[in-house]
């Protein structure tokens, strides 16, 4: 059997919330940049099938490769982290410190990768600045518009709806960082992380790494959109709504739902028998 079940997978993502505060700063920028790469590269390929086909469902289904190559891979998504850490943190095996640190370099990774992927594919879409036809320009230039723009136009209220609409993201996304800790196969982890990844897509909500590419990626086209837009009415917000979605909607929920007093004084006890023999050497080795 692949299937790992709800009280083992608690323990898997409070320990992979440790792994991952953790990790040195030049690991985290490295992980954090290919991811951020990868997901745009992901949001293009996706845009792409919508417009070929023009039905967005099409780009939804095929967006989640992104994400599933990113986990497998085992590297850092901001996003999915959202959901894993805080319950290290929950559970004092690791600090907020160390918490927000890990938050603030992965940032930092997808910003560039976002960026190192955006000069690239816009040198290809507009064949080294020499021609803007192509479809996939007029789609980016709309999408970084009515995620900046388009908000902003309806004031106190587009601040409030793009920051539910990252709530609701995120509640997705991490549902698919922590589905694939559910199976133990690779087959079983890509299908359990694909079904809610899909669904955020489709539905249009708003994902922090995403927007780290696309509303960039207009602006740099020429969409009517300028940094303060950029940050003020999406990206800051989104960020904000992506991780009250992943520790409330996600992380918080499961980790009631499922850790009781009972599997949690078992795992104590199981990390007091790993200490214990360390202990007792520690003398002998002074």
């Amino acid at each position: 059997m692949t299937y790992v079940k709800p009280d083992q997978l608690i323990d898997s993502i409070v320990q992979a919330g440790v792994t991952k505060a953790s990790l040195g700063i030049g690991q985290l920028l490295a992980r954090g940049t290919l991811a951020g790469a990868i997901l745009a590269c992901a949001t293009t390929l996706a845009f792409t099938a919508s417009n070929q086909t023009h039905l967005g469902l099409v780009g939804a289904v095929i967006f989640p490769v992104g994400f599933v190559m990113i986990v497998i891979l085992g590297l850092e998504l901001v996003t999915g982290t959202f959901a894993l850490i805080p319950l290290a943190v929950l559970e004092g095996r690791t600090t907020v410190k160390a918490m927000f640190r890990n938050f603030f370099f992965v940032i930092i990774g997808h910003l560039v990768g976002c960026a190192i992927y955006a000069a690239l594919y816009l040198a290809t879409i507009t064949r080294m600045g020499t021609d803007h036809s192509d479809p996939m320009i007029a789609t980016i230039i709309d999408v970084a518009e009515s995620k900046t723009i388009g908000y902003e136009a309806l004031g106190i209220s587009g601040l409030v709806l793009v920051f539910i609409k990252a709530i609701l993201c995120n509640w997705m996304v991490t549902l698919g960082a922590i589905l694939a800790f559910s199976s133990t196969s690779t087959g079983g982890k890509i299908l359990a992380m694909w079904l809610p990844v899909t669904m955020f897509f489709a539905l249009g909500f708003e994902h922090a790494v995403v927007n780290m590419f696309v509303i960039p990626a207009g602006m740099v086209l020429g969409a009517n959109v300028s940094f303060l837009d950029w940050w003020g009415w999406n990206q800051l917000p989104v960020l904000l709504g992506n991780f009250i979605g992943a520790v409330t909607l996600t992380g918080a929920l499961l980790y009631f739902s499922h850790r009781t007093r009972v599997n949690r004084a078992v795992k104590d006890a199981e990390l007091d028998t790993l200490v214990a023999p360390i202990e007792e050497l520690e003398p002998s080795l002074r």
